[in-house]
């Protein structure tokens, strides 16, 4: 197996609603006001309206609940959604309170999947891609990479 990359993207971000300590954790949500995406193959904007249902367990680890819509530049539309694990270090923390960290400051990783009806983009509906991420104040970026064959 080798990983390809597919796009980087860039999801802008309302300030996170903390919804507090349940049973099961604690749970903060994102929600998205927009961004972009590009790859060799596809090129857009995430819609607004998506976001990240995140809970955060006892361990310290992040689990990522997120759902999106993309629009590429020439008017496909594209469901995207994923579950992803993000450890909650000192970095990630300052990311949480206004700061940033940077790929690889931190375990953030996606799994992402696609779903889209435009038969341009119909090879998305069987990639299996993972994605690593980045923060800070206000956004989110992820490379995301398809996995092939070799």
């Amino acid at each position: 197996m080798k990983l390809e990359p597919l796009m980087t993207y860039r999801a802008e971000l309302k300030p996170p609603v903390d919804v507090g300590a349940g049973p099961f954790g604690a749970r903060m949500i994102f929600e998205v006001t927009g961004g972009t995406f590009e790859g060799a193959r596809l090129k857009g904007e995430f819609l607004a309206g998506g976001g990240d249902w995140m809970l955060i367990d006892a361990t310290a680890t992040g689990h990522l609940d997120v759902r999106g819509t993309m629009k590429t530049d020439d008017g496909a539309i594209i469901y995207v959604q994923y579950p992803g694990v993000m450890t909650i270090n000192e970095k990630a923390q300052a990311a949480l309170a206004g700061g940033s960290f940077d790929y690889g400051d931190t375990y953030f990783m996606t799994q992402p999947r696609f779903e889209t009806g435009d038969e341009r983009y119909a090879w998305l509906n069987a990639v299996v891609a993972v994605g690593e991420g980045r923060a800070g104040a206000g956004w989110v970026e992820y490379r995301v990479y398809a996995c092939v064959n070799g």
